[in-house]
């Protein structure tokens, strides 16, 4: 009765909120970065790159839920959906799923874990080692802004119980006049950690971009250089003396190696982490052994991504720093009947069983594009 009796897989588009990714007057000139991470010339693209959601249903009746990261391949999942199609997840290697590719793995990763969590009647972060907390802090985040609008949306932020503040950033921005226009209006209430995505390209020019940005409010900077100069992010944690941050995204065709270079040179201060749960556990873990916190990187995603991302920073060690949760500032819709609950800037870790929530069958109705997979037996 645990083998899987049926799956279905919905194409989903679900835009952002106006306003919510970038000023309307800042356009990204960067044609290759806008390719390589789907955001279109202001960040609009990002909301719309279509997602599939993954229903998982065994012959017992169980159904478990799962989210593809933006622009999955169909016909890898299909190909997934028919390799999984009859199989008992009771006796599936829950940490080695047969998946390679990584944009689709933590989805149906994701519906297994919410269907073992349901069968053995635990939360998902059991299954993971067990929870060290509740509640996990989290970021609020935008794209590019002007001074005056990144002030605003700290601001708004701020007022929600926000702690930090993440903005994406390139070259051409003028940080230094965002942490000027942030402190005036928000004073020591929250903190801002740069995320230029590489593009800052080197120690030079990081120096250069940082000079007279206001320290004090700053939790410090996420990749300002291309990840290849390990040497670069040491000399610049030890230079500016803010934190230094390094971005491991597995769905980004990176690799838990990648890890080992900073290990050894003691390059960050910390880490950002998305992909698989046990992956991004396991992650967690090897920082812990450094001595380094780290927190729950996201794509800006729907409901069930950000629910299995809470399971995942409840069981890491070290997850210490606000987590990349914060979907409902920037979709429109979440998919899932009861949104996560945030309060203070904090979103609650769901005690039910399997992922514990619900999807909402009517937004998904109301957000699909019209391709469907589907396999039974």
């Amino acid at each position: 009765m645990t083998n899987i009796a049926s799956i279905k897989a919905t194409e989903v588009i679900v835009p952002a909120k106006p306003g919510s990714l970038n000023s309307e007057m800042v356009l990204d000139k960067d044609t290759e970065f806008a390719k390589k991470f789907m955001t279109g010339e202001s960040w609009t693209e990002f909301a719309n790159q279509p997602k599939w959601i993954i229903e998982i249903t065994l012959k017992n009746g169980l159904t478990g839920i799962g989210e593809t990261y933006r622009s999955a391949s169909p016909a890898l999942i299909r190909e997934s959906m028919e390799l999984f199609l009859g199989k008992d997840i009771l006796k599936m290697n829950w940490r080695r799923l047969p998946i390679t590719d990584q944009r689709i793995y933590e989805a149906f990763e994701c519906a297994v874990l919410d269907l073992v969590g349901k069968l053995l009647q635990v939360p998902v972060y059991q299954l993971l080692g067990g929870g060290y907390r509740n509640e996990i802090d989290c970021m609020g985040w935008t794209g590019r802004r002007t001074p005056e609008d990144a002030a605003q949306k700290a601001f708004e932020a701020m007022r929600k119980g926000h702690k930090v503040f993440k903005f994406k950033c390139s070259d051409e921005d003028p940080v230094r006049l965002w942490t000027e226009e942030i402190k005036k209006k928000c004073g020591d209430g929250i903190k801002v950690l740069l995320d230029p995505n590489q593009r800052w390209t080197d120690v030079e020019t990081t120096l250069k971009l940082m000079d007279g940005v206001e320290m004090e409010v700053m939790l410090g900077l996420e990749d300002p250089i291309l990840h290849a100069d390990v040497q670069g992010f040491k000399y610049l944690k030890e230079k500016l003396g803010i934190p230094l941050y390094r971005h491991i995204s597995l769905p980004y065709t990176q690799d838990i190696r990648d890890m080992i270079a900073f290990v050894r040179s003691d390059a960050v201060d910390g880490y950002n982490f998305n992909g698989s749960a046990y992956n991004c556990v396991l992650l967690a873990e090897m920082a812990n052994l450094e001595g380094k916190p780290c927190w729950r990187g996201s794509e800006v995603d729907l409901g069930i991504s950000e629910t299995i991302g809470l399971h995942i920073a409840a069981a890491s060690i070290n997850c210490t720093i606000p987590s990349d949760i914060f979907g409902e500032l920037v979709r429109v819709d979440d998919l899932i009947v009861e949104p996560i609950t945030f309060e203070n800037g904090a979103a609650r870790v769901p005690q039910g069983h399997g992922l514990g929530i619900e999807l909402d069958q009517q937004a998904v109705e109301k957000y699909k594009t019209g391709q469907y997979l589907f396999v039974n037996q």
